[in-house]
């Protein structure tokens, strides 16, 4: 593999300008979730450009797409071999590209060009998957739902951070709006006939801080109200909350939104009113590291210079709709590290790291790494056999 390796490193370092140029003009011109249609434009271009087949619009999503390469044809040993390389490209509101995604879709479009010209013809499929709006709405949920990811042996992407850690620590995630309804009344007129609707939110609110504390790591609520009534002279007949649910797993986010469900219903009943509990968009579901492919990424990476560890014990770094990928097929998701640990993403620093020559670096040292493990899948049957083994593991360990 070692001349593929060399290959590889060579196509990245000749497109390393245009990769930046690529990752500077999409942090110029931040889009947030959805609305990434200059992103999406110029990175399929790209891709087109250089021989790939261009699917716009995947899953019904107008800024997603799927770019392919290769023959895919089976053999008699079983299914062609097939990989996809994932890019980010939304932006946060009024901070743009503060959690580094104009480098996720530099990496990963870097990764399939140089993987494409290095390998030549190959017998399997080399994805290039544009995922809009992981920062809200989770294009990957619906990728996921559409069975874009059917049939494929290793998702790769990687994301900037404040850590070199070699997998992500990412917890489930969900949000839910619980509302309460009363009945209006005049507080001083005719204050027994009122039904205090914000009275039982404000409960509910006490409720959730008493099981806080018992929650296990990885699982935590928040909330804000969102629906408090309209006036002080009158006693709110409706008030709602929007609540945000982590789990360190999928079945504990599962069993964290049972409780909430039920503390709604037992403050209803103490307080008269009648609860209403909804779903806001799709749930995130765990990540699922692969040991194999990350170990992998990993011993690419350090060609760079870049040595990667394993995540603080007890640390969560949010949530992510790769984990909805990660359940159903191996993948990665490594931290590197533009800026020092004291900082943070979602930051105004971090959006400056993302254009400077840190993460340039980052950028181009993970294009290769990324390159290079997306040819261990596809050339070394050992290792797809070896990630799917791993994956299978965890699957029935829960994990």
């Amino acid at each position: 593999m070692e001349p593929v390796y060399a290959r590889v490193r060579q196509e990245v370092a000749a497109r390393a300008d245009r990769l930046w140029d690529v990752s500077l003009a999409l942090h110029r011109e931040p889009e947030t979730a959805y609305e990434e249609h200059r992103a999406a434009r110029l990175l399929a271009a790209e891709l087109e450009g250089e021989g790939f087949e261009v699917e716009r619009g995947a899953a019904g999503l107008p800024t997603a797409f799927v770019a392919r390469t290769g023959a895919g044809t089976a053999t008699p040993s079983g299914p062609a071999p097939r990989v996809a390389l994932l890019m980010e490209y939304d932006a946060l509101p009024l901070l743009g590209h503060a959690c580094g995604h104009n480098l996720i879709a530099a990496a990963g479009l870097g990764a399939a060009l140089a993987a494409r010209a290095a390998l030549g013809e190959i017998g399997g499929t080399l994805l290039a998957v544009g995922t809009p709006a992981e920062e809200s709405g989770g294009g990957k949920v619906a990728e996921v739902a559409a069975g874009l990811f059917d049939g494929v042996d290793a998702a790769l992407m990687f994301h900037p951070g404040v850590h070199d850690w070699a997998w992500a620590p990412l917890t489930a995630s969900a949000q839910l709006r619980v509302g309460f309804h009363g009945r209006a009344a005049h507080p001083t007129g005719s204050p027994t006939e009122g039904v205090d609707a914000l009275g039982a939110l404000i409960q509910f609110f006490n409720t959730l801080g008493v099981l806080d504390r018992r929650l296990p790591p990885g699982s935590h609520v928040q909330g804000i109200v969102t629906d408090g009534g309209r006036a002080t002279n009158i006693v709110p007949e409706y008030a709602e909350g929007l609540f945000g649910l982590r789990g360190g797993t999928s079945a504990a986010l599962a069993e964290l939104a049972d409780e909430l469900r039920s503390c709604a219903r037992g403050v209803a009943d103490a307080t008269r009113t009648k609860a209403e509990v909804t779903d806001v968009g799709g749930r995130y579901e765990h990540f699922r590291d692969n040991g194999v492919l990350s170990g992998a990424f990993a011993h690419h990476l350090e060609r760079a210079g870049i040595a990667l560890s394993q995540p603080a014990p007890g640390v969560y770094l949010g949530s992510s709709d790769i984990g909805n990928v990660s359940t159903r097929v191996p993948a990665i998701h490594p931290f590197v590290a533009v800026m020092g640990s004291e900082g943070s993403d979602h930051t105004p620093e971090f959006a400056r790291a993302a254009a400077g020559p840190r993460g340039r670096a980052v950028m181009l040292a993970a294009a290769e790494a990324l390159a290079c493990t997306a040819a261990d899948v596809l050339l070394r049957a050992e290792v797809r056999d070896g990630a799917w083994a791993a994956f299978r593991e965890k699957a029935a360990q829960g994990l």
